[in-house]
């Protein structure tokens, strides 16, 4: 089974500040799990900003990207959200939302100059963010009798960093279980290795594959 390369999302909440012309453009892009807390977010923002005469949105949610949301509030039509959603696919990300907060200038900057002010706000929040890349693993464990935990703890480490793996703390029972997270596409390679150092005497038990956030 081959990893299904996924949308990576950002690590914690930043803002980003545009000026165009006099009109204030505030980004404020938040990592999030559900649309119920992308609207949360919107909700605050618009107490904290009263203010502000414009709180255009936009936010992608799911694994996949699968729900995607824009919203002008009150900017011509197609200016504002719907650029601020491009911008979000383009970067392949999702779980996250977009609140660009604008307060008027006084000088009106056309569509043309509205759909680069909001999709720069956007991009701006993004280079400013921490990513965080989305991955499948695989949970592994390998159980063996105490005699052989100290080289096979030390032999996992070595594969674990080799193979863009994860190897959890060893746990001690009746034997010692070491658990590791890998790529689905490295679980048969994981068996045949172990397979190898301990002459087929321990084999491997595959469990649940899932997404997992892996900070860049």
């Amino acid at each position: 089974m081959a990893s299904v390369t996924l949308p990576s999302t950002i690590a914690a909440p930043v803002q980003h500040r545009l000026e165009v012309k006099r009109s204030v453009f505030l980004a404020h892009l938040a990592p999030v799990a559900s649309v119920e807390d992308a609207d949360a977010v919107v909700a605050a923002i618009r107490k904290e900003h009263w203010d502000a005469r414009h709180h255009c949105t936009a936010l992608v949610v799911g694994p996949q990207a699968e729900r995607q949301r824009s919203n002008d509030d009150g900017e011509p039509a197609g200016t504002a959200g719907a650029p601020m959603l491009e911008v979000l696919r383009h970067r392949d990300v999702t779980d996250l939302v977009a609140v660009v907060t604008r307060w008027f200038g006084g000088t009106l900057l056309g569509a043309g100059g509205l759909v680069r002010a909001y999709g720069s706000a956007v991009a701006g929040g993004l280079d400013a963010a921490t990513l965080v890349d989305r991955v499948h693993l695989t949970s592994v464990a390998v159980d063996a009798p105490h005699a052989e935990a100290g080289r096979l703890v030390a032999y996992l480490h070595q594969w674990a960093d080799n193979h863009h793996a994860v190897l959890d703390e060893p746990e001690y029972g009746a034997s010692a279980r070491m658990s590791l997270q890998v790529p689905p596409e490295l679980v048969a390679t994981l068996h045949a290795d172990v397979a190898a150092l301990t002459g087929g005497a321990v084999m491997p038990v595959d469990g649940e594959t899932r997404v997992v956030d892996r900070p860049r």
